[in-house]
């Protein structure tokens, strides 16, 4: 609190990017949150609204040029949310702007949210919530260890590399000084790992950083290691070695004494470079975007070149290709694969992650993408305090790798929307708390630093919460019977297949979402589906108790006749597909002639059947039963009306924050 020169500032007007419109209200500055207000005469009949932003999420803070109705402040977040407040007084908002500027700096963990965020939970719960994640059960449902994979102890105490986890898993005939010896000879000391094992082909995803090679080098220990990579899968007589850099990038890296691998050295790899672009490329792009998207008088040319200038969804596509590759090449061939970049912690786990995910169905459910997450960004060393910027650290290492990642996965939920359990909303609300530091999950670097921050002890764990509002996240159009019938997904990388997320880079932009919600209207349908269900069975229940036993048809029953159609039957449709074809005229008039014939069979059984008394199949007909039958249906009608169906708020449709 010793930052905040003004914890409160009153008429304030907050306007909307994409109109004229403007807001009145107060503006509180408090230790985690910036609080807009809405006056209580903007909107008389319903409560204010309410704009709670974290610091944290804050990414930049300009102060303009003061004007005849204030001092404007734009404020740019890293969840892509832009607030535009007009200050009438300029002291007033140099003191907001001051402390804003302190407060969305840390400069050390020990000040982000996570800390000091308390959701009311006990130590066990807080336990509970972190021991959700079993990444040792997650490679027995792999099925390793195995004849060919074993957990090796070599890193449990991080000496041999300090950004892996402890747990590793290699080939079984890969001995410790092989291990530590394709370390040294790996930078970073990133040596291939086991991160998917693909049970059904017996072939295995690994992953690892550039080998330091430079023009000539070679390890002898190292080549030993992909030797035993490939002999660890029967089924092929060779590995692909994937680099995700660009060729011209990777021999740049030769004159830093880095480099890739060199074929002659190792045998039975086929090597292939993927070609996606750097951190800086992919900073740069993000920026040209959020320009694009951002700006209010745009034809419609300027916006589309715009967007095509920018190259986000060609770098989008890139690590879609990647993953493909990736994945036919273990599906199809039987090939195991082993994929690097530089350090191999952010275009290695885009690819790994994106591969799994099109193999195997259990990373598409809520559960399963949590387990993905967990295994190849946090426990394998994405740097997230740096590409995420949680501290006040260098600026050219701050890269949207992880939304990338995301958006990849957003794109193949729009190809196959059966395959996925979960909606566009989850991959939001990690996206949100990716850049929260609510929780401590994504905070650091690595492993060693999340153990020695000590977060499992002092912060909450973000799947817990997640899997509390698990109701909130699920896909309506989700089929785990479509997932059983397609397990491997194969997207189609085709330029009109990739779309610009308009929910994620707009989600806070009330004027730019369409006036009715597709994923809104079904949920709302499906939950009057339930309603009807549990009415009818709440009916099928009250006929078992009056002792009627409900009627069954094995054929739904056609409607009957309206009065146009029974004085005026159409003609039977023409068999013929292609309109005004010439049709049989008299096999046209026999067959209305037979269709005549059986409306008249039907007329006259109708006619008999008002003559007896109309029962339930299996009722006396008694009165009473009627009667009770009414009153139960009646008592239903009434409270239908009185309850109004409910409808999923606009608000859900924005990650939210829980303060």
């Amino acid at each position: 609190m010793e930052h905040i020169r003004t914890p409160k500032v009153e008429q304030v007007r907050l306007l909307d990017r994409f109109s004229n419109k403007s807001t009145n209200g107060t503006l509180y500055l408090t230790a985690t949150h910036l609080i807009f207000v809405e006056s209580s005469s903007n909107n008389s009949t319903s409560a204010g609204q309410e704009i709670w932003i974290l610091h944290h999420h804050i990414a930049s803070v300009e102060k303009l040029s003061l004007t005849t109705t204030g001092c404007p402040l734009v404020i740019q977040c890293r969840n892509f949310r832009v607030v535009h407040f007009v200050v009438q007084r300029e002291r007033d908002c140099h003191d907001v702007y001051s402390s804003l500027l302190r407060l969305l700096r840390p400069v050390c963990y020990e000040e982000l949210y996570a800390f000091s965020y308390n959701p009311k939970q006990n130590d066990q719960q807080r336990e509970e919530g972190w021991q959700l994640i079993d990444l040792g059960a997650e490679f027995e449902r792999m099925g390793v260890p195995c004849d060919q994979w074993q957990l090796t102890d070599v890193n449990r105490d991080y000496k041999v590399c300090e950004t892996y986890p402890r747990d590793l898993y290699v080939p079984i005939t890969a001995s410790k000084p092989i291990i530590i010896g394709s370390s040294k000879f790996r930078s970073k000391g990133r040596f291939p790992v086991l991160t998917y094992f693909y049970q059904e082909k017996k072939a295995a995803v690994c992953r690892c950083s550039q080998p330091l090679s430079g023009f000539s080098a070679r390890c002898l220990e190292d080549e030993s290691m992909l030797q035993a990579i490939s002999r660890a899968n029967h089924n092929s007589r060779f590995i692909y070695v994937m680099d995700t850099r660009p060729k011209l990038n990777a021999m740049a890296n030769r004159a830093a004494g880095k480099g890739y691998e060199n074929e002659d050295n190792y045998s039975n790899i086929r090597f292939q470079f993927v070609g996606i672009e750097n951190i800086h490329v992919m900073r740069t792009s993000l920026q040209k975007l959020l320009e694009v998207v951002g700006s209010r008088s745009l034809t419609m040319s300027d916006y589309l070149v715009g967007l095509e200038n920018s190259g986000w969804l060609r770098h989008i596509k890139a690590v879609t290709d990647a993953a493909i590759f990736l994945a036919k090449a273990v599906t199809v061939e039987g090939a195991s694969v082993l994929v690097h970049c530089s350090d191999g912690w952010d275009r290695t786990a885009q690819v790994c992650s994106l591969g799994a995910l099109l193999m195997d169905p259990y990373y598409r459910t809520i559960k399963g993408f949590m387990v993905l997450i967990e295994k190849d960004w946090i426990s394998f060393g994405h740097k997230f305090a740096d590409r995420c910027d949680q501290l006040d650290g260098d600026p050219k290492e701050v890269s949207p790798i992880f939304t990338q990642f995301l958006e990849c996965v957003w794109q193949l939920t729009e190809q196959f929307p059966q395959a996925f359990e979960f909606s566009e909303w989850f991959l939001l609300q990690i996206h949100e708390h990716v850049h929260s530091c609510q929780y401590g999950n994504f905070l650091g670097n690595n492993q060693r630093q999340r153990e020695e921050l000590q977060l499992r002890e002092r912060t909450h764990s973000l799947w817990a919460f997640l899997m509390s509002e698990r109701q909130n996240y699920l896909n309506p159009f989700y089929s785990p019977a479509y997932s059983e019938a397609h397990p491997v997904l194969q997207p189609s990388t085709l330029p009109y297949h990739f779309k610009f997320w308009r929910n994620m880079y707009h989600q806070f932009d009330r004027s730019m979402h369409p006036r009715q919600s597709i994923l809104k209207t079904i949920l709302t349908l499906k939950e009057k589906t339930c309603k009807a269900e549990g009415t009818l069975h709440a009916l099928e229940n009250r006929l078992q108790q009056l002792g009627v036993a409900p009627m069954v048809t094995s054929d739904t029953p056609a409607p009957p006749p309206t009065r146009d159609q029974r004085s005026n039957p159409l003609p039977p449709r023409p068999d013929s597909l292609i309109l005004g074809a010439p049709v049989n005229h008299k096999e046209a008039e026999r067959k209305q002639e037979e269709e005549e014939d059986e409306q008249g069979e039907v007329g006259q059984e109708a006619l008999e059947s008002t003559y007896s008394e109309r029962t339930v199949e299996g009722s006396s007909g008694t009165e009473s039963r009627k009667q009770s039958y009414g009153e139960l249906e009646g008592k239903h009608n009434e409270e239908r009306a009185k309850e109004e169906p409910s409808v999923v708020s606009l608000e859900f449709g924005v990650a939210r924050m829980t303060c």
